[in-house]
């Protein structure tokens, strides 16, 4: 199958996507965009709609390895919640410095939604800037808060 690139903007940034099918094999945040399509789920997530991007595969869950367990754990929370690095190396089998090099290397961000996973008391780190996961956990919170307040006045 064809391996297909392309961008789609978040903010001041690019959302820059490699991908073949329903499987992605990178994502990365750039201040330049590239010329070509993304998968509809990350354009939809991308616009701020609270888009459920596990319809998409990731390269980084092929195996049972800890990296493959913590993606595998990161891909479990849910839009516009977090979980602690502790946590997930809990569900992982592992300790919570291997999550965060796990979370460092993951390849395919938004896919494995890595901004969801934050330290015991503070935010945590997010490559290339930790502007980006402040910018996508506020879009989501108030993205879930809408969608739940809706709910409670039907």
């Amino acid at each position: 199958m064809e391996i297909l690139e392309g961008s789609c903007r978040f903010g001041l940034w690019f959302v820059q996507v490699r991908w073949s099918g329903d499987t992605v094999h990178r994502v990365r945040f750039a201040e330049a965009g590239i010329p070509g399509t993304v998968p509809e789920p990350v354009r939809k997530y991308c616009a701020a709609s609270p888009v459920d991007l596990t319809s998409l595969a990731s390269v980084a869950v092929c195996d049972d390895s800890t990296y493959g367990r913590i993606y595998q754990a990161v891909r479990q929370v849910p839009y516009g919640r977090t979980a602690t690095y502790g946590e997930i190396a809990r569900v992982a089998g592992t300790g919570p410095r291997v999550v965060g090099q796990a979370m460092a290397r993951n390849p395919t961000p938004l896919i494995i939604p890595c901004h969801r996973i934050v330290a015991a008391h503070g935010i945590g780190g997010f490559s290339p800037s930790i502007e980006i996961k402040e910018a996508l956990l506020a879009m989501e919170n108030k993205r879930l808060r809408k969608i739940l307040l809706g709910k409670t006045t039907n």
